[in-house]
């Protein structure tokens, strides 16, 4: 969460970047294997901390 609340400085070994697609979008890469992308959505009132929107998540099995 560090990386979402500290202005998009995000961990690199997270392999967070851009999703050159869709403006607004970000691409999340865990594993050799899976991926996932996401946005942030409007703040929610009475919670801390960033509005994650899970868009995908993609796993393929090798």
């Amino acid at each position: 969460m560090q990386g979402l609340a500290a202005d998009r400085d995000f961990d690199k070994r997270l392999r967070v970047k851009r999703f050159k697609k869709i403006p607004g979008v970000w691409e999340l890469t865990w594993a050799p294997n899976g991926r996932a992308l996401w946005q942030y959505g409007e703040p929610i009132p009475g919670r801390p901390g960033p509005h994650v929107i899970w868009l995908r998540i993609i796993f393929k099995d090798r």
